[in-house]
């Protein structure tokens, strides 16, 4: 292999070589800045004198199973021009930083398939450099995503840990891409996404969220014209709540009598009807408690039919069940049931919206669990901007959960 063909290699093609040697298993080479370097880095003048060079240790990509380093003499140049005396730049390296623009792209791809560790052994560099190269590129190429194609969105928040505690998540429901990660939760944490939004003149026809009323008031300010859609699990989630509120305030009665006929029954109680267990006798131990206790026998109803909201042949028809549903929570007499008809009527818009767009927040829960993983794969990240950047890139198919 001639020396030309080395260079090239290795990606620093254009150098004047003039040595090379082995040490401690480190392949070195010393070479010169090749002549396109003389010319001003401030203002690309060409009309510049000499000032001596100073010397410059470089990493490249490893030469077989040896690291490689370059020893650069760079030219230090005074432009006419500008009256400046500064270092040449050198072609193939990256700026302020002292290894090569191919050691950072043979990075990048190895991040893909090994963790941080891995790659600085294999590379002969710092945990911290392969950590550098990995989140500046990150932050390019992901960190500023394109808003002006988004028409579908979900928004919810996520639990990070005790540090960040919460980030507020914003995703382009239509591939599942991260476009924004807001520090905190509630209305603050969304007020950079909304200048970004405005700014990029993107028609956002419908939004999924919880029934947090800060999500509310920050869609209906910001996004007038956008159809808000109250993601059903959550509101299935609220009414298995109140369920389990109520059995909790009749098991206290019935501890008080000596009875303790409820006790072991929640997760039988929030089961669906199809799916209990007949082997386990699961649907006759429900029958029985429900027997015994007619408030819980008419929550537990009143729960099953909640679902069906979602499953009317149109919209109209969605309302009227909806209105039929509250009708008869309130004529229960029953505090929780009552409290849950309140909320739905208070809802009513947003739940109907399903109808007119079938959207709810369930990949942003998809993506919480890869978010979760990606935490304990890394053992936590101490590096903030670095763990959101990481988020950013979360949506690729390729892209695997390495620390």
């Amino acid at each position: 292999m001639t020396t030309r063909e080395l260079y090239s290699s290795i990606g620093v093609s254009g150098y004047e070589h003039q040595q090379c040697w082995r040490k401690d298993g480190v392949f070195h080479l010393r070479m010169a800045a090749p002549g396109s370097c003389y010319r001003c880095p401030q203002c690309g003048n060409r009309d510049v004198i000499r000032r001596g060079t100073v010397d410059r240790v470089v990493h490249a990509p490893p030469i077989g199973m040896e690291r490689t380093q370059l020893f650069i003499k760079v030219p230090r140049l005074e432009c006419r021009r500008c009256k400046r005396v500064l270092n040449a730049v050198l072609p193939n390296v990256v700026p302020l930083c002292n290894y090569t623009k191919s050691l950072g792209r043979l990075v990048v791809d190895l991040r893909k398939m090994m963790t941080i560790r891995d790659v600085a052994r294999y590379v002969g560099v710092s945990d911290t450099m392969i950590r550098s190269i990995d989140k500046k590129y990150l932050q390019k190429n992901f960190c500023k995503p394109r808003l002006r194609d988004l028409e579908i969105i979900a928004i919810d928040e996520i639990y990070v840990g005790k540090k960040h505690k919460f980030f507020t998540i914003v995703i382009d429901w239509t591939t599942g891409a991260i476009v924004f990660v807001g520090e905190g939760k509630g209305e603050k944490a969304l007020k950079p996404f909304w200048k970004r939004l405005r700014g990029s003149r993107a028609r956002i026809k419908a939004v999924a969220t919880d029934m947090a009323s800060a999500y509310y008031s920050a869609v209906l300010k910001n996004i007038p014209n956008a159809k808000h859609v109250f993601d059903r699990f959550h509101i299935v989630k609220l009414m298995n709540d109140k369920l389990t509120q109520l059995r909790r305030d009749l098991q206290r009665e019935a501890d008080q009598m000596g009875r303790n006929v409820l006790k072991g029954l929640r997760w039988l109680l929030l089961k669906h009807n199809a799916d209990l267990d007949e082997k386990k006798n699961e649907r006759a131990r429900l029958m029985d408690a429900l027997g015994l206790n007619q408030s819980l026998m008419i929550a537990y109803y009143l729960k099953e039919d909640l679902g069906q909201i979602w499953q009317q042949s149109n919209k109209l028809a969605a309302g009227v069940f909806l209105a039929d549903w509250c009708a008869r929570a309130r004529a229960s007499g029953i505090r929780v049931l009552q409290t849950m008809a309140n909320t739905l009527e208070g809802h009513r818009t947003g739940i109907l919206n399903w109808y007119d767009f079938p959207i709810s927040t369930g990949r942003l829960e998809g993506i919480n669990n890869k978010i979760g993983a990606l935490q304990r794969i890394a053992y936590g990240y101490r590096d903030h901007e670095y763990f959101i950047a990481k988020l950013y890139a979360l949506h690729l198919a390729k892209f695997a959960l390495i620390g």
